[in-house]
């Protein structure tokens, strides 16, 4: 388990650092359009190459190669291994590209000849700017899937920190070259967006060379790793998408009728994001190049403790961060977001969503989890036909929450439908792995509801405390209005999960203890 935790840890450490900087970059992005219709044709505009992200980059692709290309290092040797690599990238190439260009062709089509809004136009023309953002980030995808299966996890993770870094400069340096006006200056965010996707990419690439990747064509049809992997992507493609495709539709039935819900929604988002990626997504990305090794080679009372493990870590952090996204939701949006275009009717809309975006957080971590787990069992049908009943779930309720509640309703709708998920794949898992242990789980998981409901109590007296006291008017009665409140839970959470001796709360312990102890003996 410790050294699961390492390795998350590295992976979450540059995580938080990608999150942190991400977070500035929202902050930048909300002083700059605030949640109105420029912010909203910005949203719908930059998830449609998200969701081609998903769709070929780092979640299908992921899922499916790294399996396959460690299956190849371990049976074949590196040098087999190297050359299926090669293949894959060629052909992820070519199927970018040629996506790309019939995108951009439609988008332009549909610009010349169609009569739109003013919103969805400038949301085309963003996007016809935008997408071969799709090539640049599927190169990445590939090259952090091999550093994955090669056991490196801290500096992939890493290049997302880079295109932050180029995004957030992007808001001050580019945008006053394209005008004076939102509209106009909003293209200088969409060139940032190329440009930090060529940063990501290229972030890689040394580390890659270094441990024997080569740049070379190799024809993919003829290649079988080729063929096991786009096998594997049909179903893993929606498996792994569903997230974003709910985003996606639901966004743009939203953005139909509010010029606030999807702008709201995604600051909301954003805020979930942060414990999602450092605990949920990084242990997802480690799980599955262990899983994958344990399947390989049959250690199937191995798999299933690794994935016990995996699991009740991410339950315990997330369940703190759960209570607290939900406890101190207002303060943070107020803290982070508002300033510039970002007013306090807005942090009031996006904070309104994150009170019931945040309690789907420990779902939709663990719909990341097992997902991985089915794929390293070479399974993605499973994920596949449960993320699209819960897509279909998802819409449906989006139809009947989004005209009465806006953002709240998305939210709403996006919680109910994760723990759907959830559900389906622990049923599907236990018919897969029938000696899991599930019965372990209960005794674990009330005590974590218990100490949840004690930090969630510690942090909302907390806050309530402070502001009464000092209010929020500054930016350091801001500060210590949620970081304060956030330290008294955390340290009451993990101290009382100490004394109640729950194993997931030993483990963190002696993982952030052995770290500190290793810096004060390196100085």
């Amino acid at each position: 388990m410790s050294r699961l935790l390492q390795s998350s840890g590295a992976v979450g450490a540059a995580t938080a650092l990608s999150r942190i900087l991400g977070f500035v970059r929202t902050a930048a992005y909300a002083a700059f359009m605030g949640d109105g219709p420029v912010a909203t044709a910005w949203t719908m505009a930059e998830q449609v190459p998200n969701l081609f992200r998903r769709l070929l980059g780092e979640g299908a692709l992921t899922a499916a190669f790294v399996p396959t290309f460690k299956a190849r290092m371990q049976q074949e040797g590196e040098e087999t291994a190297w050359h299926s690599a090669a293949a894959v990238f060629c052909a992820m190439v070519l199927v970018a590209v040629a996506i790309i260009a019939v995108v951009t062709l439609g988008v332009s089509v549909a610009l010349h000849f169609g009569h739109f809004t003013w919103r969805i136009e400038l949301m085309l023309r963003l996007l016809r700017v935008m997408f071969p953002y799709v090539l640049l980030v599927c190169s990445a995808a590939v090259f952090i899937g091999l550093l994955n299966a090669r056991g490196r996890f801290f500096l992939p993770a890493m290049g997302a920190a880079m295109l932050n870094v180029v995004m957030i400069a992007s808001v001050y340096w580019l945008t006053p070259w394209f005008g004076t006006e939102p509209e106009t200056q909003i293209f200088g965010l969409a060139v940032g967006y190329l440009l930090a996707g060529v940063a990501q990419a290229a972030f890689q690439v040394p580390t890659l060379l270094a441990e024997g990747f080569r740049f070379r064509w190799v024809n993919p049809w003829r290649d079988p790793t080729v063929r096991v992997v786009l096998a594997k992507m049909g179903p893993a493609t929606l498996g792994v998408a569903a997230y974003q495709l709910n985003v996606l539709g639901t966004s743009f039935f939203a953005g139909a009728t509010s010029k606030h819900a999807v702008a709201s929604f995604n600051y909301a988002t954003r805020l979930m994001e942060l414990p999602q990626g450092i605990v949920g997504i990084s242990l997802a990305t480690v799980l599955l190049t262990e899983l994958s090794g344990l399947a390989n080679e049959k250690k199937y009372p191995e798999f299933r403790r690794t994935l016990r493990e995996g699991l009740l870590h991410m339950i315990f952090v997330n369940g703190l961060a759960t209570v607290l996204l939900c406890v101190l939701a207002q303060p943070m949006v107020r803290l982070l977001f508002e300033r510039g275009a970002f007013t306090d009717a807005s942090t009031l809309r996006a904070s309104g969503a994150l009170y019931l975006l945040a309690p789907g957080l420990i779902c939709f971590s663990t719909n990341n989890i097992l997902a991985r787990a089915f794929y390293a069992l070479n399974d993605t049908k499973t994920p596949m036909l449960i993320s699209l009943y819960c897509l279909a779930l998802n819409l449906v309720l989006v139809f009947f929450l989004a005209i009465p509640l806006q953002q709240q309703g998305l939210a709403l709708a996006n919680t109910v439908s994760a723990v759907g998920n959830t559900a389906l794949l622990l049923y599907a898992l236990k018919r897969v792995l029938p000696k899991f242990g599930f019965r372990d789980f209960g005794p674990v998981l009330f005590s974590i509801g218990t100490l949840a409901a004690v930090a969630a109590v510690v942090a909302w007296g907390g806050n309530r405390w402070w502001e009464s006291q000092w209010g929020h008017a500054t930016l350091v009665s801001r500060l210590v209005g949620v970081f304060g409140p956030i330290f008294l839970a955390g340290a009451a959470y993990l101290g009382l999960g100490l004394w109640l001796q729950l194993e997931p709360a030993r483990a963190l312990w002696n993982t952030l203890s052995g770290r500190l102890w290793r810096r004060r003996a390196s100085r």
